[in-house]
């Protein structure tokens, strides 16, 4: 090629990028000038919602309006608010304020997804990385527990268990900045389970620096660490249940219009009454057997057999967590329960209309 022809290549290259970075600008400009008369239109509709079931609320309780009518009008504006935000349309409803938790880590970055199907990866990451860890959950801590019984002679080494707790701070601050991440992009995740893991970085970082007490008498010393290792082994199962069983249920209710697609499975949320009886059971031993082992922590701390502050400090925080667990699990029976019976008594007229 001569040297006059790359010349004139090279200049119409760049007359050609001007002119399609002013074709790009001119589209954009176009899009932001539709878009905010219908950010405007959706947020109305949001807002006559939220002002119907308001109003719908005030004559059932002044007994103005049929009971089984207003729980028809009631799903009515339901499935018409999942509408809203399960599509396209909540990218222009307002989300979430991030909170200072994603602006320590990622700095003032807007982390909401502007198109659904963005949303909708998000929330399957999650998932993915729910399944995974759940498996690690329940394989690390009994891997410990063999090896203690079978090669190390009932005294689990430092180096081992500070790993798994450095895990444990790797895990919980994932799942803290993946929900909140959700929360801003429309889920429906309780605050509790983001601050319940927040305790739980709280304690890995701290347990990173309590001295594991070997020979003599490791037994007695290391009763914490080892009802600990016991307790995440629970934990575990717990989380394969709710990720296998929980998840099939969500997908139903929200095929319904009963759940939003951003929503996830935590907790008991979203069991129906046969995985309810099993998987119960477990989750309140599992906050029980949470607040013995914080129990155990401090009366270790308080006899003097380890009483450096670290083991006061985790001792607090497990008893802390197990109660707010069990709270917010009597909490989600209670509404269960309050729906169930609705649904009764609207059944009931019907049959009796």
């Amino acid at each position: 090629m001569e040297e006059s022809s790359i010349e004139e290549s090279v200049a119409s290259v760049i007359e050609e990028a001007k002119e399609v970075q002013e074709a790009v600008s001119a589209h954009i400009s176009k899009v932001s000038s539709h878009e905010e008369p219908l950010r405007q239109r959706v947020r109305l509709v949001d807002s006559r919602i939220h002002s119907l079931r308001s109003s719908l609320d005030s004559l059932l309780s002044n007994k103005l309006i049929a009971p089984s009518l207003a729980d028809k009008l009631d799903e009515d504006l339901q499935r018409a608010r999942c509408i809203i935000v399960d599509g396209e349309a909540s990218s222009l409803l307002p989300g979430h304020a991030q909170g200072s938790f994603l602006r320590m880590f990622l700095g003032p970055i807007n982390v909401r997804a502007s198109k659904k199907d963005v949303q909708l990866k998000v929330k399957e990451e999650y998932n993915s990385y729910r399944d995974r860890t759940a498996l690690l959950f329940l394989l690390f801590p009994s891997t410990l527990l063999i090896l203690r019984s079978w090669v190390w002679a009932g005294c689990l080494p430092a180096f081992p268990v500070q790993m798994y707790q450095a895990w444990l701070l790797f895990l919980y601050t994932g799942l803290a900045l993946r929900e909140n991440i959700l929360r801003v992009n429309g889920s429906d995740i309780r605050p509790w389970w983001i601050y319940h893991h927040y305790c739980a970085m709280i304690m890995a970082l701290v347990s990173l620096t309590w001295e594991i007490k070997g020979q003599p008498d490791c037994s007695k010393k290391q009763r914490g660490v080892q009802l600990f290792l016991q307790w995440a082994m629970m934990q575990g199962v717990a989380m394969l249940l709710q990720n296998r069983y929980q998840r099939q249920r969500l997908y139903t209710r929200i095929a319904l219009g009963k759940a939003k697609r951003m929503d996830v499975v935590w907790g008991e949320t979203a069991g129906v009454d046969g995985q309810l009886w099993l998987l119960c059971p477990i989750l309140f031993t599992l906050q029980g057997f949470e607040a013995y082992v914080g129990l155990l922590l401090l009366r270790t701390a308080v006899v003097g057999v380890v009483s450096e502050w670290q083991v006061i400090f985790c001792g607090v925080l497990l008893v802390l967590m197990a109660v707010g667990n069990f709270a917010n699990t009597v909490q989600t029976l209670m509404a269960k329960s309050r729906f169930k019976a609705k649904m009764r008594r609207t059944k009931s007229k019907q049959r009796l209309n």
